[in-house]
């Protein structure tokens, strides 16, 4: 303070401003205390800002032995150090005191500390809960006086996880990064990250329509917060609305951008549902492209794990579309090339074990593939109600995936339905190019009933669909015959075989086994349907042929007539009797019908 007054060469000066002493008024009195001798006492709430203070005003060992910088730093590192609660308290208080506390190393001390402490056994250590109010379901031993745990209890893995979210955002993820390098498991790494978001990001877990205003707690007529506020980034300010919001994005923001940086990089960490709604608020928030690209690529590395209802992503941009369609593009496209990438992955193992991790992780890659194509589907048959997304943008989503991803096409054929209902308009053309998506041979018997009586369809796609229909009843024909043929070989061993893979398979497997049981069923009386009306089609066939046959012998015989009369003149001009008409006619007939019935013998 000499030094200033004498910097500062006014004879008249009477008052000198210190503006930016760290911790203010409090701190400048604590330490004019302490340069009195007046006893001051040093807690984990002002410890802090008296060290903050202690530099700014020099008050160093060169002065006097035992000056309040040497105090507070033997308080921090004997004191406060050793104990949770109180290194929670001190880097709580930091946060009004940057850049001092960063610069004494005060944040990183306290954030190794509770580093240390999280993935320290909780067994030997005596804990104290410091965030949770008394209302919130907590361990019983937080509420006894001792404030430990009793020998008996058993500590929960994630006892640190509400201590550690009243933090700020930065020094949260000091605390996480010194946690991770101390080795604490991944998966209470993202749990604590999604413990974090929920409590400062409440639009994130909660279902809203996606405006930053319904994500935040109510406001008065004045601008102010109402008495509901809840901690976190809903900051008290007065003011309109406006302004709230602006402040209330720019920190979401941070806290979003803050979070994808720390999400750990392992598979599964996560729900996929958290990431996907992460996604949705930084295409809000406008958050930076890079850091949604990566997120973007998270979320493609366990896509099959998604929802509907999280796919649904409104259109933040200047797109027409009213759902983000270039963004669920992009999230199947990450999906393949991860699921390109494990299955083209080097293995260090044994040529049997790698045999059968193979095929196992084919298999895995199968299951997943053919889930995330029911998922697209149904994305599809819900964005397809849209009028302005493009034939383009739904064959480039439908086409994206394999064709052995899809075993039954008919949540394809529902969606292209849906398509053709909303777009009315759709030439000829563009009807056939948006069917060909579609594999007519992977339709189930009432898809083909259903697209044999659409009008909506192009005529091509139809025969198609009949044609696909006689080959599958074709196929179902020869096989129960073959089945009929060879029943008594074969019936014992395929009972004895379902059994045994209905024992050893879930209660999910037995149920679909049911299903296709019963649609077996059905098949089978189909075909007996088929083949009754074929045997009656071979009846009336054989009264037509009966029929036919009856009425062309009459015409032959009248040829065969025809010729007996010429041969019957020319037995008449040899013989040289000439009797009446009346005689000779029986004679006549009696020669005509001689030969006939010959004739009609030898026939």
């Amino acid at each position: 303070m000499n030094r200033m007054i004498y910097e500062s060469r006014d004879e008249e000066l009477s008052k000198v401003s210190l503006d930016d002493l760290p911790g203010g008024s409090e701190a400048f009195e604590l330490a004019a205390k302490f340069c009195y001798g007046i006893a001051v006492d040093l807690t984990a709430t002002n410890i802090s800002s008296l060290r903050c203070a202690a530099e700014y005003l020099e008050m160093t060992e060169d002065l006097e032995e035992g000056n309040l910088i040497f105090k507070t730093e033997a308080f921090l590192s004997y004191v406060v150090l050793s104990s949770w609660r109180d290194s929670i308290l001190v880097l709580k208080s930091c946060e009004r005191l940057s850049p001092w506390a960063e610069n004494l190393q005060i944040v990183r001390r306290c954030s190794e500390s509770i580093a240390w402490k999280a993935c320290a056994n909780p067994k030997g250590i005596k804990w104290q809960y410091t965030g949770k109010p008394s209302s919130v379901s907590s361990p019983k031993w937080n509420e006894m006086k001792d404030s430990s745990p009793s020998r008996n209890q058993q500590v929960p893995p994630d006892w640190w996880f509400e201590d550690v979210s009243t933090l700020r955002i930065d020094h949260f993820v000091r605390v996480i990064t010194a946690i991770k390098v101390k080795g604490m498991r991944h998966e209470l790494i993202g749990a604590v990250v999604m413990h974090y978001a929920a409590r400062w990001l409440p639009g994130l877990i909660k279902e809203e329509s996606g405006s930053l205003d319904e994500g935040s707690n109510s406001s008065n007529s004045n601008g102010i917060s109402s008495s509901s506020w809840k901690g976190g980034l809903h900051m008290i300010v007065s003011g309109s609305r406006d302004q709230v919001t602006s402040v209330q994005a720019k920190d979401q923001r941070m806290i979003i951008e803050s979070l994808i940086s720390i999400i750990p990089q392992h598979k599964d960490n996560v729900s996929c549902s958290f990431l996907l709604r992460l996604l949705r608020m930084a295409n809000l928030l406008k958050v930076a492209p890079a850091l949604v690209t990566e997120l973007e690529k998270r979320v493609g590395m366990q896509f099959e794990q998604a929802t509907l209802a999280d796919l649904l992503i409104p259109s933040y941009n200047k797109s027409d579309t009213l759902y983000d369609v270039d963004l669920v593009q992009r999230l199947l496209e990450h999906f393949l090339v991860q699921e390109q990438t494990e299955s083209s992955s080097p293995s260090r193992s044994s040529f049997s074990d790698k045999n059968m991790h193979d095929s196992n992780q084919r298999g895995t890659n199968l299951n997943a593939k053919m889930r995330v194509a029911r998922l697209v589907d149904s994305y599809l048959t819900e964005v397809s109600r849209d009028r302005n997304l493009s034939l383009t943008n739904f064959q480039v989503l439908a086409e994206a995936l394999p064709e052995s991803a899809r075993t039954c096409d008919d949540g394809l054929y529902r969606a292209i339905d849906s398509y053709l209902k909303a777009h009315p308009t759709l030439s000829e053309h563009e009807r056939k190019r948006l069917c060909r998506v579609m594999d007519c041979q992977k339709l189930s018997i009432d898809a083909c009933m259903h697209a044999a009586q659409n009008e909506r369809l192009p005529l091509r796609v139809v025969v198609q669909v009949l044609f696909s229909e006689q080959v599958k009843i074709s196929n179902a024909i020869s096989r129960s015959s073959l089945k009929d043929a060879g029943d008594s070989h074969y019936q014992p061993l395929a009972v004895s075989n379902r059994k045994s893979l209905l024992e050893a398979t879930p209660q999910s497997f037995q149920e679909g086994w049911t299903t296709a049981k019963k649609d077996i069923n059905t098949l089978k009386f189909e075909l007996e349907t088929v083949k009754a009306k074929y045997l009656q089609l071979q009846n009336d066939m054989d009264n037509l042929h009966r029929q036919l046959d009856k009425i062309t012998k009459p015409k032959q015989a009248s040829g065969w007539t025809a010729g007996w009369k010429k041969l019957g003149k020319l037995t008449k001009m040899t013989n040289l009797e000439s009797n009446d008409s009346s005689p000779h006619a029986p004679n006549t007939e009696h020669t005509r019908k001689t030969p006939r019935r010959w004739r009609n013998s030898i026939s």
